[in-house]
């Protein structure tokens, strides 16, 4: 596993366990965060704010990645996340963009939903046979849907 893909592993893992220590070593000093519902955060102690803030309300319930794609020093990361805030439990998908320094920390991160139940106006939720892009995300040929 490369160094990126386990910091952003070690990032969604962070919040699960509520660790603000792995929240710091993995953003740079002037990092910048944008979430997938419009707020931006500028800067480590905004990141660190806005994590201490979320976690007084709500709790991460799940963060789990699909896969990790990378080049040069960005990746980018499909993901799904559930959680419980203000006493309402969600889900969606989600892709992250992550750039890194050349200290090996998050620069600029980028998230971006998904609504994770889907419909099939069309037909099957089963990719057809020899899809070679679904088999490499789905290798059991299973879809999620």
């Amino acid at each position: 596993m490369s160094m990126m893909d386990q910091a952003i592993r070690r990032y969604f893992r962070a919040w699960l366990d509520k660790d603000i220590e792995a929240v710091r070593d993995t953003f740079s000093d002037d990092a910048v965060y944008s979430e997938c519902y419009g707020p931006e955060y500028c800067g480590l102690s905004q990141i660190l704010q806005w994590f201490r803030d979320w976690n007084q309300r709500g709790r991460v319930l799940e963060w789990s990645v699909k896969r990790v794609m990378e080049t040069g020093r960005t990746a980018v990361a499909e993901w799904y996340f559930r959680c419980e805030y203000d006493g309402v439990t969600d889900g969606f998908d989600g892709v992250t963009i992550a750039d890194f320094d050349e200290n090996g920390k998050i620069a600029k991160l980028c998230e971006f939903q998904s609504k994770a139940e889907h419909c099939y106006p069309y037909g099957s939720a089963v990719p057809p046979v020899g899809n070679k892009a679904a088999e490499r995300v789905y290798p059991q040929g299973v879809h999620p849907g």
